[in-house]
């Protein structure tokens, strides 16, 4: 034996009817389920806006006209025409009814409670008969039920208390009477011993099902609403949230008193104490296995069942030394709260006795501020205790799960998840039982911190990065369309989905929370009407306040720099392949480190050195494990080992460099890496990280261009003087081949001293065999003296410095 209730919006509409009669048909032959109904979705706001409507004077015809029709076109869509007149008579009868009563609340200009409760009623009166009604034509033993003829409750009208064990009998007795029928029965609806009309509260139909399946033993109580079944957290602000499939009473009880719709606390206090099933089922999905709640789940692996959230509080802070040692206090205060029916949402003291903090509804925090001067008005003129003070728009983000129970490292996964995405908690607690931890936070991170918890939590789903990306050039093109080659790889592999939210270039820019389409974007960023603006662009992405927001700067130009320790405080990382922010003043080097450290994100930065080979990382691994740079020796310029390289036999130096450029190895301005300049950052940030703080003065350059070229105004007038200066290069060739030597830009850092010069070098140097646009590196350490430790591979080009963006954004999504 089986109850049935279905919500609003199961009964909404003339389709979600239908459905719901599949369902019943679809129950096993000779099952006589008992069928509890809410009001049709939206009927019960239209009640109390037509009550609150005449008690004011207003008209309320258009309600009551909009509230027949809802019904009457049911009845002539799904009633058989000879069997319609009945229905409409009924109804007819339950409109006039409610238009006398609303005509009596017009009259007096007064809305009691008793009075509300009554004109509540007819939404479940009406949708229950007309259900009955049109359910008779394929069950004929199909009854209507008033549920205020079997569920007696006290006179608190709008929140009625249950007779359990009157109502028992009462419902006991009526089963038994009529055996052999299908019951079709108000839900939300009870009345007093007089007779008079109540209501159950919140979640009154639910439990009017769970009155019901507790007096009659039931199998199961089945819940039919319009989600999947309880989720991890709500859809609405997390997309990756899943149904589960189980839960626990405690756990579903938990979750729904910290916001979950589904289902509410009290419906499940009666299958709770006689440990019936009660599943949650979605209409418009049925053939979905949906939630079940029982006393006896099945061990899980999930380290916390779900997350749920109350998106509006106000918190009170209480503090003063009158507080400490002072038994009887907390007594007062809650007592005091207690008789004003302010209802507290969640307690925490310090263990110095010296606070206590509680949160409320909004509506009641001035009122309960105002009740604790009042009480405590000797220890507030006494300055034992400090007055009150309140603080909206807040939040309570709370992770429940029976294995969080002696669980280590739950409560340190919840706050490392929040602190990584500078999400403040206000307030934190915690029941002995652990089956709960709850946090206080602002309302305005409440999507963010879900998101990100969310993540941390649920391994097996992937974790979201939210990358804003500056640069659309030849590294911004590449990394976009590796990300999208490799975004199934990522997921499968490394549990990471990538969602571009942000790209601009020198011209517009885009947004899109969701993502950007990466098949797409270019037309998008075309197609956007939005301006360039650098300061505007960081501004969008603090204040789209993403979970896991990573800055991707694939420029070469200073302007970006400015806003790194903005992002860093914003609690966003830094991926970047600019050199300038790492290469200018050490003291900013510093600070960009230290600041990234202090708010936990991550700075990286492997393409300022050698594109995608991993020297950066090298490097830091041998310094956190303790070892230390005696030397390291390098070419570092893909660009120049390129030129170099090509640079033989007939060939010009000038059409060696325009070919360099054409291919994507030189920086925009080719003197960049000529100079030395680009050399020069790429060896002092190597030497930062070595422990040095260098500044750019004490790298000495050995400058290879004539000046002619380095003064050049324009990119183009700087190839008109190289081509003029064609035969000092060819001098420079000529003399190394004589010499069996090959010419190689290298630099070093010896003990804290770094130095860059064009060398020629004979066929025993480990640099005499450099191909092609490679770099190499030589690292000698207390640890590799005898043979140093080698990192050798391509140093300039599109894809390669791209994929290395693309590994340090992964190493942003493993942390």
């Amino acid at each position: 034996m089986k109850i049935l209730k279905f919500g609003g919006t199961s009964v909404g509409s003339i389709q979600s009817i239908q459905t719901l009669l599949n369902i019943l048909k679809n129950e096993p032959a000779g099952a006589k389920p008992v069928v509890v109904l809410s009001a049709m979705s939206g009927v019960t706001n239209l009640l109390v806006s037509m009550a609150e409507d005449a008690a004011i004077g207003k008209d309320f015809t258009a309600g009551l006209a909009e509230l027949e029709r809802r019904h009457f076109d049911v009845v002539k869509s799904l009633l058989n025409i000879q069997n319609q007149n009945p229905a409409f008579t009924r109804l007819k009868i339950n409109f006039n009814q409610l238009e006398e009563l609303l005509q009596g609340i017009l009259a007096l200009r007064e809305l009691t409670p008793k009075t509300r409760d009554m004109v509540l009623s007819y939404g479940e009166r009406c949708s229950t008969l007309m259900i009955s009604k049109i359910a008779a034509q394929y069950f004929p033993e199909a009854i209507f039920v008033d549920a205020s003829e079997i569920i007696k409750t006290d006179s608190a009208f709008g929140q009625a208390k249950v007779n359990m064990e009157l109502t028992e009998q009462l419902v006991k007795g009526f089963y038994n009477e009529n055996s052999g029928k299908m019951l079709f029965v108000t839900g939300f609806i009870a009345s007093n011993d007089a007779g008079q009309i109540t209501t159950l509260g919140r979640g009154g139909s639910d439990y009017t099902a769970a009155i019901l399946g507790s007096a009659l033993n039931a199998e199961e109580i089945q819940i039919w609403t319009d989600v999947n079944g309880m989720m991890t957290a709500d859809p609405r602000l997390v997309k990756k949230a899943f149904s589960l499939p189980e839960l626990t009473y405690t756990e579903a009880m938990e979750l729904s008193y910290f916001g979950a719709k589904v289902i509410y606390p009290p419906t499940m206090i009666p299958a709770f104490l006689k440990k019936i099933p009660i599943v949650i089922k979605n209409t418009f999905e049925p053939q979905f296995e949906g939630t079940v709640i029982r006393h006896d789940c099945k061990a899980s692996n999930l380290p916390i069942k779900g997350i749920s959230t109350i998106n509006n509080i106000s918190i009170l802070n209480l503090e003063g030394s009158g507080m400490v040692g002072k038994s009887g206090f907390s007594g007062r205060l809650f007592s005091l709260l207690a008789r004003e029916q302010i209802n507290i949402i969640l307690i925490t003291q310090s263990s110095s006795e010296h606070s206590i903090t509680f949160a409320v509804q909004p509506a009641d925090a001035e009122r309960a501020k105002a009740l604790i001067e009042q009480e405590f008005e000797l220890e507030l003129l006494a300055n034992k205790l400090e007055s009150p003070e309140i603080e909206a728009n807040l939040a309570v983000l709370a992770v429940v799960g029976e294995n969080m129970k002696q669980t280590p490292g739950v409560s340190g996964k919840l706050f490392h998840a929040l602190g990584r995405n500078g999400v403040n908690v206000r307030a934190i607690a915690q029941g002995s039982s652990e089956y709960n931890i709850s946090v206080i936070i602002s309302s305005h991170d409440l999507a963010k911190a879900l998101n990100a918890v969310h993540d941390a939590f649920f391994v097996q789903l992937t974790k979201t990065l939210h990358a804003f990306c500056l640069g659309t050039g030849n590294i911004g093109k590449t990394l976009f369309k590796q990300l999208n080659g490799h975004s199934d790889f990522l997921q499968e592999h490394n549990g990471i989905q990538v969602k571009i939210a942000g790209i601009s270039n020198t011209r517009k820019m885009v947004f899109n929370a969701d993502g950007i389409s990466l098949d797409t974007w270019e037309d998008d960023l075309q197609a956007s009407d939005e301006k360039a603006d650098l300061k505007e662009f960081i501004q969008r992405m603090k204040s789209m306040n993403l979970p896991n927001c990573v800055f991707i700067d694939n420029t070469a130009s200073p302007n970006p720099i400015a806003f790194y320790e903005e992002a860093f405080k914003s609690n966003i990382s830094v991926v970047t392949c600019n050199k300038i922010g790492n290469s200018a003043a050490y003291s900013q080097y510093r600070n960009f480190h230290d600041t990234a450290r202090r708010h936990g994100v991550d700075f990286f930065y492997e393409t300022n050195v050698g594109a995608g080979l991993p020297i950066i990382r090298t490097l830091k691994d041998l310094m956190n494990s303790g070892d230390r740079v005696q030397r390291i020796e390098a070419i570092l310029s893909g660009t120049i080992s390129f030129i170099f390289n090509n640079f033989k036999g007939d060939a010009n130096f000038h059409d060696v460099v325009k070919t360099a450029q054409e291919k994507g190895y030189t920086e925009p301005d080719p003197r960049d890496d000529l100079s030395g300049k680009d050399f020069m950052r790429k060896i002092l940030i190597l030497a930062r990280d070595a422990g040095y703080a260098m500044e750019e003065a004490d790298v000495e350059i050995e400058n290879m261009l004539p000046q002619a070229c380095l003064d050049a105004q324009s990119v183009d007038e700087f190839y008109a003087a190289l081509k003029t200066e064609d035969a000092f290069f060819a001098n420079l060739k000529n003399t190394a081949e004589a010499e069996g030597k090959v010419l190689r830009y290298i630099g070093k850092l010896d003990n804290g001293k770094a130095s860059i010069t064009l060398q020629m070098v004979d066929e025993n140097h480990p640099f005499f065999t450099l191909s092609g646009s490679d770099n190499i590196i030589s690292f000698t350490t207390d640890r590799y003296k005898e043979r140093p430790l080698v990192v050798k591979g391509p140093g300039a080009g599109a894809e390669v410095t791209a994929a290395g963006v693309f590994a340090d954004l992964i190493n942003v999504g493993a942390n």
